[in-house]
């Protein structure tokens, strides 16, 4: 779709093997995908969605691989590239500062930041506050320094209203297909309904309402069902916690009936199975699903997320 691509030979194509990959490629321009609506997504939460929306008329790209711990992503002059030629970016500001700083650098037509689509909130500062304003600094990514949230991917509420957001700008930039990007975004937000009703009645009755994560990752799902996130680290999983903030907790974990800490697939679990070790508790995977790896307990954004209800299930007693 994108007239800017440079042109190479279907033979030259074919005998570097670049014919499996996305039309966003700097180097993959003329693979015969050039009719398709070419999306750059920051990491795998959105493109997800780009890729359930768009459907057979998207080609999407995340600039963040598999495994890679998408905070600290830095952007190379090749995916620079892909953005200056992509149709649109979808990305969600606050979380990924470099991805923030290319795409309002790019000339780019379409630029969709989720983050305008829902409310933030803030449900980091509590955390900080076991730390001490040394670590909030040292942190510097932009979310933390005003305070919002960005992990709305996890509440299937908030994540429905960024579909839609997203739809409604696919059928604005690619008006040809807008009906399919329609009816595929009523398709997926009536999944992430689905999926909403599966946490509310798989939550609703537990002995504990408190749950420990390695990072506050999960205060929006947290904040939907009920539940109390009591993080190790704040908002920032690389964040080192205070002795007083280990100890806090082990004390926590006795009087509310905390049986586990969560720790998660794309940072080290250290910290979590230390903690746990000494305050005498079990450890589980918790996802925060900033992407899907060989690790990861399912395929996909939905078959995480059910795995994730599960473990919360176990860990809180669901009756």
């Amino acid at each position: 779709m994108n007239v800017r691509r440079r042109l190479i030979p279907a033979a030259l194509a074919s005998a570097l093997g670049l014919g499996a990959l996305s039309a966003c490629s700097s180097d993959s321009a003329a693979t015969g995908n050039t009719d398709k609506f070419d999306v750059v997504a920051s990491f795998y939460p959105m493109a997800f969605l780009a890729e359930q929306i768009g459907g057979d008329h998207a080609n999407v790209t995340s600039l963040t691989e598999p495994g890679q711990e998408p905070h600290d992503l830095e952007i190379s002059t090749k995916q620079r590239a892909q953005l200056e030629e992509a149709d649109a970016a979808l990305f969600l500001k606050g979380l990924q500062p470099a991805v923030d700083e290319a795409v309002s650098q790019t000339g780019i037509k379409t630029k969709i930041d989720a983050a305008t689509l829902t409310t933030l909130e803030d449900h980091g500062s509590t955390e900080h506050s076991h730390e001490g304003e040394e670590a909030h600094a040292e942190e510097g990514h932009s979310e933390e320094e005003h305070g919002r949230d960005p992990h709305v991917w996890l509440d299937p509420v908030k994540y429905a209203e960024v579909a839609q957001g997203v739809g409604k700008a696919f059928e604005k930039a690619d008006p040809d297909h807008a009906a399919d990007y329609k009816k595929n975004t009523a398709a997926l937000v009536k999944k992430l309904n689905g999926l909403n009703g599966d946490f509310e009645n798989g939550l609703k009755n537990t002995k504990t309402k408190v749950f420990f994560t390695n990072h506050a990752a999960f205060g929006y799902l947290a904040e939907r069902y009920g539940l109390t996130q009591e993080a190790i680290s704040g908002l920032d999983p690389e964040s080192e916690p205070s002795g007083a903030r280990v100890r806090e907790l082990q004390q926590e974990a006795k009087a509310d009936g905390v049986t586990t800490v969560f720790y998660e697939t794309l940072v080290s679990d250290k910290t979590a199975k230390t903690l746990a070790r000494d305050a005498n508790l079990k450890t589980d995977v918790l996802d925060p699903l900033e992407g899907i790896t060989d690790k990861s307990r399912g395929d996909d954004y939905f078959q995480v997320m059910e795995a994730n209800l599960k473990a919360l299930q176990t860990a809180l007693g669901a009756k």
